[in-house]
């Protein structure tokens, strides 16, 4: 099976080893068919601590690394300014 691999933004990079990525997607509403933006936090295992806020990144899917942590940082596409 497949691992999943999602497309961010650092939100948070405060905790040790540990990044909040926000990931937005669009939808259509299954009863207007209106495209509504939704987004979510995921919280990704960062080893080197190389990712700062703002950075656009990649996650993929892993096993569990504490309760909230079931992503890691794949890598970094676009620096923060």
């Amino acid at each position: 099976m497949p691992k999943r691999t999602l497309i961010g933004v650092v939100k948070s990079a405060k905790c040790d080893k540990t990044i909040s990525v926000l990931v937005t997607s669009r939808k259509k509403h299954k009863r207007y068919h209106k495209i509504i933006n939704t987004s979510k936090t995921f919280v990704a295992h960062d080893e080197e601590n190389i990712a700062t806020e703002g950075d656009k990144v990649t996650i993929e899917e892993s096993r569990p690394i504490s309760r909230t942590k079931k992503w890691t940082l794949l890598n970094i596409l676009q620096k923060a300014i």
